[in-house]
């Protein structure tokens, strides 16, 4: 072995030797290049031997006419043509034929005119347009079967009065704050939101709505994932596992249905005409008007009502057929238009000293303003007409001139600055040959009946003398000079009674001389009107109030003759004592208001019902506070504790309500901090929880009363008087028969009828005669300003007077103008839907938890995320002491 590796090895060796002998260094590199020209060039000959044979098949292929074999995608599309299946849709959703048929057009208009507009540009295929209306049909079908299954009572007798009592409770602390803040400067309506948001993160304690109600995009993302939530638990699982069938129904009912609703019932203006519209049968009053106007600190709603009133006046006077101006044909043209300024200036000064009063009761701070307008306003019109430079100037005695200019100088201007001269002007239009008795006897007073139809009336009969239109009854046109010629007496007494309100009624007879003769005619008076117009009388006149007296008030039953009796002697003297010559001397203005109300119609009440009520009940009220130590009683905290908590025990003091005496009038920090557990601090239905009642949706709506009202922050006497009254109404009516009447109504609310037509509403809102309604433009600022006027007084008209006479006229202004302001923000609005929105789908799936949902989906709201941290930082020192 080891021989034959050696030879191996040698012969090898000796090999190699010979071949680099031979073939010189080089050879390794001559070989290597050898070899790789050897490769290549055998690779270029089968490259191109390749190409030649390819070129010679890809020819034979294209002229051959074998059909290509069918596979894939084409082959899928082909068989779905062939196959003519047809979708059959049950067009049954609740069962009830009068709901099914609007809902299945709401279905139609909606697919139409947000699918189908763009999709046909796509393909003309039904089935994808079958499958969404299928999809919608499953998602209303399980929505109509669970809504079946629950009890809707609770929801809309409590839950639903309970968020909206909570929701003003809101409101109503965030003007607080906001008035705390600063009360010489009015804060702004983003100062509200926002103190608004504040205040319900600290009652809600788990949830603020800020985010979704004011920010446009937040709010779409959180119908977004609602949608897609509800989309879960109403569709089968195949459906929903469609993301894109999901994704398209989820964007039809969040953008296309949702969304403009909320929009719509979030609209103020919307909201203000939808009011007006549930009380178009009520009638707008004067003294509601006048109200809402002097009460009104927005310069919006006052220019827009002056400009109305100057576009109706306008109007009016295009209508004027009188023309030449008669009074300035005669010169007096000056002498009535100052006594018509002089009218505008009295109603302006008792209405803006009325407001100053009221803000200086209610403690606020008060400036020269007002007083300084009206200055300048009373120095205008003495300059333009009683003034030397005047011209034309009104023409009356000198030293009622230089009185008046003494007044202006030296004190405040009043009301009343004016009255002795207008008095004198008055008196000459009345009686100069040259002005109103020419004025009768002239055509265009005639003419003037008759546009105003009152040649027809009874009591503008002519008379002998050939004198047109003048009436035997009205009483305005005789002078005080002939006073001493009138004579009245009540010649009868009846009981009537008007819709069961049973009065008296006093039948006057009326006797007055002139030089024609005499006239007697008969009028009709309630005692009312004799107590109305015995108010305005000393009112205007206070030396006439240790003078006349006029009996006092009293119940009388309709069989007392006697009281009648009675009544009747001392109201004859009354209007004896009121007839006397030597009274209508002393007080010559004083036959005005004796003619009026001798008149023959009806008398119209200088104050309403609201004013001689007041007086009737306030009065003596407010005569027992003087002496309310003494008369204090324990009294709950609540309106409708008070009717629940019945107790004979009223006599113990609590001190509770000792510390609210203290605070209410002598204005002292409480003893005891608000603390959480303070109803206050509270949802309105929260005290429901400790009370066991079966009257639960009455009490409710008593809880809502206290809220809208704001009882708690009134005096004990009144909270009083009203839990008595109301003591009184459930006796009468008991309190199971109120409550079984609100659970019917509710019954009634939820009925297939009821339900069907406000699906038509929806219908015909969005698609009025089946097409889709356009966006609506925004209305003018002056009539939506008008309409917050119209909608104001509309409100606080239909307030019936027993619940001004028991709360209080100003109290019931301030509760219904106060739930009026809360409408008037579009952000609060939407809150207040969607508290609404949750409050259904938190009753309609109970089993599922929807509370915890809604808090997740409100969890990146700014102000809870404010309200976590201060609450960190206030109990962070607590526990260090831990």
């Amino acid at each position: 072995m080891m021989s034959a590796s050696l030879s191996i090895w040698g012969w090898g060796s000796l090999g190699i030797v010979l071949f680099l002998i031979t073939f010189g260094p080089f050879v390794i590199f001559y070989l290597t290049f050898y070899i790789l020209c050897f490769v290549g060039g055998g690779l270029v000959v089968t490259l191109l031997f390749g190409k030649t044979n390819s070129e010679k098949y890809l020819e034979q292929c294209e002229h051959s006419f074998l059909p290509p074999t069918s596979t894939g995608v084409p082959k899928c599309l082909e068989e779905m043509k062939r196959e003519a299946r047809t979708i059959k849709i049950d067009r049954r959703l609740t069962g009830a034929n009068i709901i099914d048929e609007p809902l299945q057009q709401v279905i139609q208009f909606s697919l139409r005119d947000y699918v189908q507009y763009w999709y046909y540009t796509l393909s003309d295929d039904e089935s994808f347009l079958l499958e969404i209306r299928q999809t919608l049909q499953n998602a209303l079908i399980q929505f109509a079967t669970r809504s079946k299954e629950i009890d809707w009572q609770p929801y809309f007798t409590t839950r639903i009065v309970d968020d909206f009592g909570t929701h003003l409770r809101v409101f109503r602390k965030a003007q607080q704050k906001i008035t705390e803040k600063d009360d010489q400067a009015k804060g702004t309506a983003e100062d509200l939101v926002d103190t608004f948001f504040e205040v319900e993160v600290e009652m809600e304690k788990e949830v603020c709505r800020d985010l979704v109600c004011t920010s446009p995009k937040d709010e779409e993302g959180f119908l977004r994932d609602l949608c897609e939530v509800l989309l879960y638990l109403l569709l089968p699982p195949g459906d929903f596992q469609n993301k894109i069938m999901r994704y398209f129904v989820r964007e039809i009912l969040a953008r296309g249905i949702l969304l403009p609703l909320i929009n719509q019932l979030s609209d103020p203006d919307y909201i203000n005409q939808y009011v007006i519209w549930m009380i178009r049968d009520s009638n707008c009053n004067y003294e509601a008007f006048m109200n809402i106007i002097k009460l009104s600190d927005n310069i919006g709603e006052l220019e827009a009502v002056r400009d109305k009133a100057a576009e109706e006046l306008q109007y009016l006077r295009s209508l004027d057929t009188a023309g030449d101006d008669y009074m300035q044909q005669t010169g007096g043209q000056a002498h009535l238009f100052f006594w018509m300024t002089v009218e505008g200036y009295r109603v302006t000064a008792q209405q803006q000293l009325e407001v100053l009063l009221s803000r200086q009761r209610d403690g606020k701070h008060q400036t020269n303003q007002t007083k300084g307008l009206l200055r300048a306003a009373a120095v205008g019109i003495y300059e333009q007409y009683l003034s030397e430079k005047a011209s034309p100037r009104v023409t009356v005695d000198d030293y009622l001139v230089a009185k008046l200019a003494d007044t202006l100088n030296h004190e405040d201007p009043t009301p009343e600055i004016f009255d002795d001269i207008q008095r004198k002007v008055y008196e000459l239009m009345l009686r100069d040959e040259r002005f109103y008795p020419s004025f009768r006897q002239n055509a265009l007073y005639v003419r003037m009946l008759a546009e105003l139809d009152m040649l027809k009336d009874p009591s503008f009969r002519g008379s002998d003398d050939g004198d047109g239109g003048k009436s035997l009854d009205d009483l305005s046109n005789v002078s005080s000079d002939d006073s001493i010629q009138l004579h009245a007496y009540i010649s009868d007494t009846g009981v009537c009674n008007d819709h069961g309100k049973t009065y008296a009624l006093y039948a006057i007879t009326v006797h007055r001389r002139n030089l024609n003769g005499e006239e007697m005619w008969k009028t009709y008076r309630r005692y009312s009107d004799f107590h109305d117009f015995h108010m305005r009388i000393t009112e205007q006149f206070e030396s006439l109030s240790s003078i006349l007296k006029l009996p006092g008030k009293k119940t009388f039953n309709n069989m007392d003759r006697d009281f009648l009796e009675k009544r009747k002697k001392d109201l004859n003297a009354y209007l004896q004592l009121l007839l006397a010559p030597e009274m209508m001397k002393a007080s010559p203005a004083l036959a005005h208001y004796v003619y009026d109300f001798l008149e023959n119609k009806a008398y119209s009440k200088g104050k309403g019902d609201f004013a001689r009520k007041m007086d009737t009940f306030v009065n003596p009220l407010r005569n027992s506070m003087r002496n309310v130590s003494n008369a204090v009683k324990s009294l709950p905290d609540s309106l409708a504790e008070g009717m629940t908590k019945m107790s004979d025990n009223m006599g113990k003091m609590s001190e509770r309500l000792g510390q609210d005496i203290k605070q209410s009038f002598f204005k002292v920090p409480p003893l005891i901090p608000k603390t959480d557990s303070d109803p206050e601090h509270r949802r309105v239905a929260a005290q429901l929880d400790d009370n066991v009642d079966d009257n639960i949706p009455l009490r409710v709506m008593l809880l809502l009363m206290d809220e809208v009202f704001d009882l708690k922050e009134r005096n004990q006497w009144l909270r009083r008087n009203i839990k008595n009254l109301l003591q009184q109404l459930i006796r009468a009516t008991y309190g199971d028969t109120i409550n079984r009447k609100i659970v019917d109504h509710v019954d009634w609310m939820t009925s297939p009828e009821q339900v069907a037509d406000s699906v038509k509403r929806f219908r015909d809102a969005f698609w009025p005669n089946g097409i889709l309604a356009e966006t609506v433009p925004c209305r003018d600022k002056s009539i939506r300003m008008r309409t917050r006027v119209a909608g104001k007084t509309k409100l606080l008209a239909i307030m019936p007077d027993e619940l001004k006479h028991i709360i209080g006229a100003e109290t019931t202004r301030k509760g219904i103008l106060r739930v009026f302001e809360m409408f008037q923000h579009n952000q609060l609005n939407r809150r207040m839907v969607y508290v609404f929105l949750e409050g259904f789908l938190e009753t309609l799936f109970p089993q599922y938890k929807f509370r915890d949902l809604f808090n997740k989906l409100h969890s990146r709201s700014k102000q809870m995320q404010k309200y976590k941290q201060k609450l960190q930082t206030t109990q962070a020192p607590s526990l260090q002491k831990r």
